[in-house]
C-alpha cells in the first residue's frame, strides 16, 4: 500500500519533499493510516485536529488520541476547538456544513502559518462513490459524477487510490489503533445511510459495483474535462466584457447552442446563481425585457435586456448630485468627465452635432448648474421640439433598459431646468438661435470618465446618433 500511494502522488503530482503537509487527523482509521503512511514516506507532516465538541466526552477522547499517537510519532500536533451547533445556527446552515467550513477554513490558517505546500485529507475510493451516489440523488450536472478529485486547489487526497477494505487492512497489519466516531455508525445521515443502506443492496445486484461504480466515475472525469472545455469555449464566443467589468452575454447566440440550457447554467454559476434561478432566466428568453434576477450566492444581478443578458454587481450608492458654480469652477471634481467653454457666435461659428457635445445659449444657461441622477416626473423638451416629455418615456423610446437609465446623468441650471441629458441630447428651451451672441460649450469624453462604473456599455448608452 505504501508504494501504492506514492505512486499516486507521483502520478498526480500531490506531493513534494520539500515543504510541510498539513495533515488532517480525526483520529478515525482513515486519517491514522493518512498520517502513518505519509510519515514512513518521508513527508514533513502537521497533524491538524479539529474538536468540534459535537459529541460529549467522546469528542474529547479522539482530541487525547491524536495528541499521544502524534507524540509518539514524534509529528508536530495542532488543534482547535470549535462551537459547531452555535456556529451552524447563526450561519443557518446543517451541522455538516457547519464543520466542513470550519475545518478547511482553520487548515487553510495552518497551512499559511506553517508555509506549508498542502493540506492533506483521508479521503479514499469509497468515500468518493458515496459522494459520487448522493450528487447523483440530488439531481446534479456531470461535475458532481466525478466523484472526488485528488486536488482541488491546496487540498489534496493521497489515499483516493485506495478502499476502505485496504485501509483497514493497514491499520491491522501494522498494529494501529484509532478511534470510532458513533455517529457514523447511525443511518440518520444522508452520507452514512449511503455506506451502510444503499451500497449493501447494490452489491446484491453486482458485488463488484464499488470498482464499477469507481470506473465510472473515472470516465465521467475525462468527459468533464471535454465538457468543461466545451463551456471555456462557448462563453469566449457568447460574452464579452465592457469597459466596466459588466459581461454581456447573446440570447441569439446562446440559442443556437446544441444544449442552450445547460451552458447558459454553466455560464451563470461561476457568478454565484443558482441552478433554480438559472431556470428562471432561461424561461423569461422569450419574454420581455427589463426583468432582473438576482444571484443568492453572489453581490452579481442579471438583467434580462432585448438581445442579451447583462450581468452586473452593483456599486456602491454614490454621491447623486455635484454643483459647477460656474464656467471654469466645479467641473474637475464630476463623476463624469465634462469640460466647458465659452465662444462668440459670429458668422463662421458652427454647431457641432454630436450627441457628446451640448451647445448651448450662454445667457439662457443660469448658474450654479446641478448635475445629479434623473427622477421619477423629470420633463424635458427635447431639441428641435415644441412639447414637453417625461424622461421614463424618452429613455424608453430610445430602448435603455433598467440599468442604463440608472447611469443616466441629467445637467440643470439653477431652477432645476433640465439642460442635457448628458451624451444624448440637449433641451430645446437653452438652444442657439438669431439672437445668441455666446455661445456655452459642453464637452463630455465618456472614455475619460473619472468613475468608469457609472456605465455598463457606452456604445448603447452614447451611440452616435
Amino acid at each position: 500500500m505504501i508504494r501504492k500511494v506514492q505512486t499516486y502522488i507521483d502520478t498526480n503530482r500531490l506531493l513534494t519533499f520539500d515543504k510541510p503537509v498539513i495533515t488532517g487527523f480525526s483520529g478515525g482509521g482513515d486519517s491514522v493510516v493518512l498520517l502513518h503512511v505519509l510519515n514512513r514516506l518521508g513527508y514533513k507532516c502537521v497533524a491538524a485536529h479539529c474538536n468540534f465538541h459535537l459529541r460529549g466526552a467522546e469528542s474529547n477522547r479522539d482530541e487525547t488520541f491524536c495528541r499521544i499517537f502524534a507524540e509518539k510519532s514524534g509529528i508536530p500536533f495542532e488543534k482547535t476547538d470549535f462551537e459547531t451547533a452555535s456556529y451552524a445556527a447563526q450561519e443557518q446552515i446543517s451541522i455538516e456544513m457547519a464543520a466542513r467550513k470550519l475545518r478547511y477554513d482553520w487548515f487553510e490558517t495552518m497551512r499559511k502559518r506553517y508555509d506549508a505546500q498542502a493540506v492533506a485529507v483521508a479521503h479514499h475510493s469509497d468515500d468518493s462513490i458515496e459522494t459520487m451516489l448522493i450528487n447523483m440523488m440530488r439531481g446534479t450536472g456531470i461535475r458532481g459524477l466525478r466523484g472526488i478529485q485528488p486536488r482541488n486547489g491546496f487540498v489534496v487526497r493521497p489515499l483516493l487510490c485506495t478502499n476502505r477494505e485496504e485501509i483497514n487492512h493497514y491499520l491491522e497489519e501494522n498494529g494501529l489503533d484509532c478511534v470510532t466516531d458513533s455517529t457514523n455508525l447511525s443511518d440518520e445521515y444522508t452520507r452514512n445511510f449511503v455506506r451502510l443502506r444503499l451500497l449493501p443492496l447494490m452489491k446484491n445486484v453486482n458485488p463488484s459495483v464499488g470498482n464499477a461504480l469507481a470506473r465510472t466515475a473515472e470516465n465521467l472525469a475525462g468527459a468533464e474535462c471535454i465538457y468543461s472545455q466545451a463551456v471555456k469555449q462557448a462563453k469566449a464566443l457568447l460574452t464579452r466584457t465592457d469597459e466596466n467589468g459588466c459581461i454581456h452575454l447573446s440570447i441569439d447566440g446562446l440559442m443556437q447552442q446544441p444544449a442552450p440550457q445547460t451552458i447558459l447554467y454553466e455560464l451563470l454559476e461561476a457568478y454565484g446563481f443558482s441552478r433554480c434561478v438559472s431556470g428562471e432566466v432561461y424561461k423569461a428568453l422569450t419574454g420581455e425585457p427589463g426583468k432582473i434576477f438576482e444571484a443568492p450566492d453572489s453581490e452579481y444581478k442579471l438583467l434580462k435586456d432585448r438581445n442579451e443578458l447583462v450581468i452586473f454587481k452593483p456599486g456602491a450608492k454614490a454621491i447623486r448630485e455635484y454643483t459647477i458654480c460656474d464656467e471654469t469652477t466645479g467641473w474637475d471634481h464630476l463623476p463624469v468627465a465634462l469640460s466647458a467653454k465659452k465662444v462668440a457666435v459670429d458668422h463662421a461659428f458652427k454647431i457641432d452635432k454630436s450627441p457628446l457635445v451640448a451647445t448651448l445659449d450662454y445667457d439662457k444657461v443660469t448658474f450654479p448648474l446641478r448635475l445629479r441622477k434623473w427622477q421619477s416626473g423629470d420633463w424635458f423638451i427635447p431639441f428641435g421640439m415644441k412639447g414637453r416629455q417625461k424622461l421614463s418615456d424618452y429613455f424608453s423610446n430610445h430602448k435603455l433598459n433598467l440599468w442604463e437609465k440608472e447611469q443616466a446623468w441629467i445637467l440643470c441650471s439653477s431652477n432645476q431646468d433640465i439642460v442635457w441629458i448628458v451624451g444624448k441630447r440637449t433641451d430645446n428651451r437653452f438652444r442657439i438661435d438669431n439672437k445668441t451672441k455666446t455661445a456655452f460649450i459642453i464637452n463630455f469624453s465618456p472614455k475619460n470618465c473619472n468613475n468608469q462604473k457609472e456605465y455598463i456599455s457606452l456604445q448603447r448608452l452614447y451611440p452616435h446618433e
